[in-house]
């Protein structure tokens, strides 16, 4: 399906509904994508990682990086591509050493520990240090064909420092909100020489061919009310407000993902993004009601439905089709990334579902 607003004069689209409802603009059905949906779950997924050697290897290999991510598009009938890479690319760039020990995810080898190590941090530039990323943007955009939009994406700069900071993954996030409350200032100067790389990177995959952005971030939910705006939302603003917002005559939509945000709904809505990303820990009804038009909403199932049999996974899509309501501005999606050992046929149970259940919705 292609639409008139959404497209103007630039290169069309076969199917642009995705980018159509992220603009609350009319569609046929509502759009569908998921979260990691190039990944671990699908066999082909672990014969390329195989290939490549290492995740970082497969990264940076642009012909494999296309692979992965077109393959979810030959099994279902998405609505969009999301370019293949980790929300670590930026620091890595930054060269505090990224590596992946088996089992444990990612560390670093040189972690940020106060405001000196922050000084020393260069912002990288897209096409240099982070070519292999535009590269694969390039190489994705040209395999698709205009079959579907390609999503490029990052990590919000406070989802980054916990990382960065915390050496690697983290439970507690001590060493960071031990910054945070001990060395206020040092902290702040991270994220904000995070936020200008971010917004470099974004304005650099959009010129790449990126047709819409999305900010992960992941561990903002671990926050107080206070210092979620404080450490997280005012730094993704500040992304919003310097990202290229149309390329190639088109407007190019930016969703915010904060996992357990619910509280924060408005306060995100408020940024001038276009969508808002809502984990499963809320009710659409509810979030719909309280941003009303102003973003439309991505979301929300739990990936662990994806366990269930058929009929259980598309009644909990009815469910949350029937709890959004009526109209565009709905992006379906997972309320995080799809877990590993997912069956796929029943992904499949899940993209059909939501193209038939969702028609009602959009008849005129």
């Amino acid at each position: 399906m292609v639409g008139d607003s959404a497209t103007t004069t630039g290169s069309e689209l076969k199917n642009d509904r995705y980018l159509r409802a992220l603009m609350r603009q009319p569609v046929d059905v509502t759009p569908v994508w998921m979260m990691r949906q190039a990944g671990r779950y699908l066999p082909e997924y672990k014969q390329t990682r195989a290939l490549a050697g290492d995740f970082m290897s497969l990264c940076k290999n642009t012909e494999l990086a296309t692979e992965v991510t077109l393959q979810p598009l030959r099994r279902f009938p998405l609505d969009a591509a999301i370019l293949f890479s980790d929300i670590l690319t930026i620091p890595d760039a930054m060269g505090l050493g990224l590596y992946f020990e088996t089992g444990e995810g990612p560390k670093f080898k040189r972690p940020i520990l106060n405001r000196s190590d922050v000084e020393q941090l260069g912002i990288p530039d897209p096409e240099q240090e982070l070519q292999y990323v535009m590269n694969a943007v390039r190489s994705i955009k040209k395999a698709l064909n205009g079959d579907v939009p390609l999503i490029g994406f990052s990590g919000s700069p406070w989802t980054l420092a916990t990382y960065m900071v915390e050496g690697g993954s983290s439970k507690a996030f001590t060493k960071i909100k031990k910054m945070a409350f001990a060395e206020p200032e040092a902290l702040h100067a991270l994220l904000d020489k995070l936020a200008d790389a971010v917004i470099l990177y974004l304005n650099a995959q959009i010129a790449a061919g990126a047709q819409s952005v999305m900010v992960f971030d992941t561990w903002g939910g671990v926050l107080s009310p206070r210092d979620y705006k404080l450490f997280s939302l005012q730094y993704m603003h500040k992304i919003v407000d310097g990202l290229t917002r149309e390329n190639d005559g088109r407007k190019v939509p930016v969703t915010l993902f904060t996992k357990n945000a619910g509280m924060w709904l408005e306060a995100i809505a408020a940024t001038g993004c276009d969508a808002v990303g809502l984990d499963w820990t809320i009710d659409i009804a509810d979030a719909r009601k309280r941003v009303g038009d102003k973003v439309a909403l991505q979301g929300n199932m739990d990936p662990s439905m994806l366990y269930a049999q058929p009929a259980r996974i598309q009644q909990e899509v009815s469910d949350i089709l029937a709890g959004y309501g009526y109209g565009s501005g709905h992006v379906f999606n997972l309320g995080h990334g799809i877990h590993l050992d997912v069956p796929p046929e029943n992904a499949g149970v899940f993209v059909e579902a939501v193209h038939q259940l969702s028609k009602p919705y959009h008849q005129k």
